[in-house]
């Protein structure tokens, strides 16, 4: 029987593949495939539909695979885990495939949209990037707490760190002024660290013509212009703009029934990094648009004066996502708002 519809758990050297017929019927078990085999393994059956859970790896896995003429579908984690079980105890590799092959049948599953090579790259400037900014504020409060123990209590604000800190060095005793000396060496270090990935991000924005166009878009700047054009491509994986903003976690969750609706908070699902982009960039509109006249800025004030600050901002964050969505998927046909 053709094989038309094939699960892979991906891992570090050991991986399980199932693959089913159109009855459903499993006709390719194989729970221990080492990696060195599995580009052959598929390359030798016929085109058909793989699904995988998006993790470490599975858009090489994907390129690789679509070259051969397969249709790849990557699928969130926690998307497979209803399936997974299916009356069944216990949990194994040879299990997950069954369930990925199951969820990727399913004709409402949401998928992740398969990266190229220069998307991932482009995010991995990302990253790097948010990953420096991660350890020069966890250093800056390493200095803070440090420095209390001397009595020197600090503010979180970074610049106010470095000034401060550095005025005290001389004053504290022994190995004190070393470790503080070599803590702000390093906060010194991160910062032209970042200065050079900001660099990179411009010049990636300067390349993109996506990205320069989600950059007119108030609220959106160099780094969340780059990184939604690198994290959606066209977003043709998207049926409409909302589930773009219900992908990021930036619609309420629901919790209705018997016919009486129940909004809650957003759901904060998808990928945190972007979200949190466009919330600040919400921020800083919200903020300006109180010195401003423009129909943005009037909607804007509008909004935060009926719903709150908070709820505002996120709005004006869903709404950016939303006509990000449409700058991707319709490019030059899509007139931005004055």
């Amino acid at each position: 029987m053709a094989i038309c519809f094939i699960g892979i758990d991906l891992a570090k050297n050991v991986f399980a593949i199932h693959g089913v017929d159109e009855h459903g019927k499993p006709v390719l078990v194989r729970p221990n495939v080492a990696r060195a085999k599995l580009h052959e393994t598929i390359a030798a059956v016929p085109p058909c539909t793989i699904g995988m859970e998006a993790c470490s790896g599975a858009h090489h896995w994907a390129r690789l695979f679509r070259a051969h003429g397969h249709t790849v579908k990557l699928i969130a984690p926690k998307l497979v885990a209803p399936y997974r079980m299916s009356g069944k105890r216990g949990k194994n590799d040879a299990a997950d495939a069954a369930a990925i092959c199951e969820a990727v049948q399913r004709p409402a599953m949401r998928f992740v949209p398969v990266k190229s090579e220069e998307q991932q790259s482009q995010l991995m400037v990302h990253r790097a990037r948010q990953g420096y900014v991660v350890a020069r504020t966890a250093t800056i409060n390493r200095i803070r707490g440090l420095l209390s123990e001397f009595g020197v209590v600090l503010p979180q604000k970074a610049e106010v760190v470095r000034r401060e800190a550095t005025q005290h060095l001389e004053d504290l005793p022994g190995y004190a002024n070393t470790v503080i000396g070599d803590l702000l060496s390093e906060v010194h270090h991160l910062d032209e660290r970042i200065k050079q990935y900001d660099a990179h991000i411009r010049a990636i924005a300067r390349e993109s013509t996506a990205a320069q166009r989600l950059m007119q878009l108030r609220g959106i700047g160099e780094t969340t212009a780059t990184a939604i054009a690198a994290m959606v491509g066209n977003g043709a994986e998207f049926s409409s703009a909302r589930q773009f903003a219900a992908w990021l976690g930036l619609v309420p969750g629901q919790y209705s029934s018997g016919g009486k609706a129940r909004l809650g908070r957003i759901t904060k699902a998808g990928d945190p990094y972007v979200r949190s982009l466009l919330v600040l960039g919400a921020r800083a509109v919200l903020n300006a648009a109180t010195t401003r006249t423009d129909s943005v800025s009037r909607w804007a004030v509008k909004l935060a004066e009926r719903r709150g600050y908070w709820k505002a901002i996120v709005a004006i964050a869903a709404k950016n996502a939303r006509l990000s969505w449409a700058v991707l998927t319709k490019g030059e046909a899509f007139k931005l708002p004055a």
